[in-house]
């Protein structure tokens, strides 16, 4: 017989457990992906298990997230790509798809949002085709093996990029990262995050987390935050300096993390969502990655159509434009305040 539940406190370092062992798992499912967001945002932490036997069967992180820009909605996972229903069986699923629906209601929130990434974690929601996710399988090479591999186009660009001064090295602190990624958000328009938000992922993650810098005449000109999950890195916040894209800075980077990755025991390079059609899904494509799109799903409950919170949505046009106008220094300020109404 399976019952679900709600999170207690001796269930979590079960959870974790569960959520290493299940083939869908991933970094947003685990526990410190729970406490980095309520510490940071607040959001009310509302954790499922699927119980039988005693033993944890299926796992459903939620969030509530209540704000004037999105309403009152339930997410699996905030500022996650991947999330949703983890479970070892149909009826495990099937008792978590129904939690997951009593709740929303309960609660009475716009819309309740599952971020899957694979198809066999569907509730049967109404489908989100808005993004696709990029991995490629990684082994020991060198350099000259890992670029015989790449595609022509993408190898012709690594090899300049090879001839410049570049070096990588592990960051010692978050500065120049966070220097950087405050400056690629405003070029894109958005709200930054708080630095504090990546100085707890580091201390909730410790040794899951790996930041790289790559650093040119002792400059530092690109900086990546990975997570480094069951043999898989996952190179997740990236940022680079614009006066070095001519130099191809970010070929540069990713290649070195791919070695790195190989060479360090993982077998999967992950490189994260991105909009299906866009610009960075486009130079993921040419590292030889295997798109997938991800099969997210929303379950409308007093909203009456499909939310779109992203910069695709034209009514955010003029709000972006302000925003790459402003001071950096101001967008460091505000942003924020704002991010956390966007999750």
């Amino acid at each position: 017989m399976i019952s679900c539940r709600s999170l207690q406190q001796s269930d979590m370092p079960a959870w974790d457990r569960f959520v290493r062992a299940h083939l869908s798992g991933t970094p947003f499912h685990l526990m410190a992906w729970h406490d980095t967001l309520r510490s940071i945002f607040g959001y009310r932490a509302e954790y499922r298990v699927a119980i039988e036997d005693g033993e944890i069967v299926g796992v459903l992180p939620m969030f509530i997230v209540d704000n004037f820009v999105t309403g009152k909605v339930l997410v699996s996972t905030p500022f996650g790509v991947y999330g949703g229903i983890l479970a070892s069986n149909n009826a495990a699923h099937e008792i978590l798809c129904q939690e997951m629906t009593t709740l929303a209601h309960e609660e009475g929130v716009q819309y309740a949002e599952l971020r899957n990434s694979f198809t066999d974690q569907a509730a049967g929601f109404d489908s989100v085709d808005r993004y696709c996710t990029f991995t490629r399988d990684v082994t020991p090479a060198s350099r000259d093996e890992l670029l015989s591999a790449l595609p022509q186009k993408t190898r012709n660009v690594v090899r300049k990029a090879l001839k410049q001064n570049f070096t990588t090295r592990p960051a010692q602190d978050l500065g120049a990262f966070y220097s950087l990624l405050s400056e690629t958000y405003r070029r894109h328009g958005t709200p930054v995050f708080p630095k504090r938000f990546f100085e707890t992922i580091v201390g909730n993650f410790g040794s899951e987390v790996d930041v790289r810098e790559v650093v040119l005449d002792g400059k530092v000109v690109a900086a990546s935050l990975n997570f480094l999950y069951q043999r898989q890195m996952h190179t997740y916040y990236a940022a680079s300096s614009r006066d070095c894209w001519k130099m191809n800075v970010n070929d540069f980077m990713y290649f070195e993390q791919i070695m790195w990755a190989g060479q360090n025991g993982f077998t999967l390079f992950d490189f994260g969502r991105s909009k299906v059609g866009s610009g960075p899904s486009e130079f993921k494509k040419h590292w030889g990655a295997i798109m997938r799109p991800l099969p997210y799903e929303v379950m409308l409950v007093k909203r009456r159509e499909l939310p779109n919170f992203s910069q695709s949505n034209p009514k955010f046009d003029l709000a972006v434009r302000v925003w790459q106008k402003m001071p950096l220094a101001v967008t460091q300020l505000v942003g924020p305040r704002l991010v956390g109404m966007f999750p």
